[in-house]
């Protein structure tokens, strides 16, 4: 009965000793991955704010970033939606010309100095009066 209960205790003791070694290892893993996580966030960061020189990082490839899209989504992981690599490495642009970018639209087109005709044809009486709110000034 001896060399059964050694064996067991040998066994116990064999599996506490694995049980101590992947906790460690799970912690340790824990460790690297949050200071992955944390790296990571500071350069998205960095690059939502533009502070990326050209010269310190290599764009990585559509390819990659396409794989790497598709497995976090199929993780249900979130995936943040960054401007193009060219984009973020470009140097900011100016006030001024954003500005110059968001006023370069046309005016809208003028339609016509009447309103169009009603469904049997008739155009609204045009008066003068500001305060004719009469169905035919309001429909047509």
């Amino acid at each position: 009965m001896s060399a059964i209960s050694d064996a067991a205790a040998r066994f116990r003791a064999d599996l506490d000793a694995a049980v101590t070694r992947a906790r460690r290892a799970a912690a340790a893993a824990g460790d690297r991955t949050a200071a992955q996580r944390e790296r990571n966030r500071g350069l998205a960061e960095r690059a939502r704010g533009r502070a990326v020189r050209p010269g310190d990082h290599a764009a990585t490839s559509a390819d990659v970033q396409r794989v790497a899209d598709g497995f976090r989504r199929d993780r249900g992981l979130p995936v943040e939606a960054l401007p193009p690599a060219a984009e973020l490495l470009s140097p900011p642009k100016s006030r001024e010309q954003m500005d110059a970018n968001a006023n370069s639209a046309p005016p809208p087109p003028r339609l016509g100095s009447r309103p169009p005709a009603g469904p049997k044809g008739q155009l609204p009486v045009d008066t003068p009066d500001d305060e004719d709110f009469s169905q035919a000034r309001i429909l047509y």
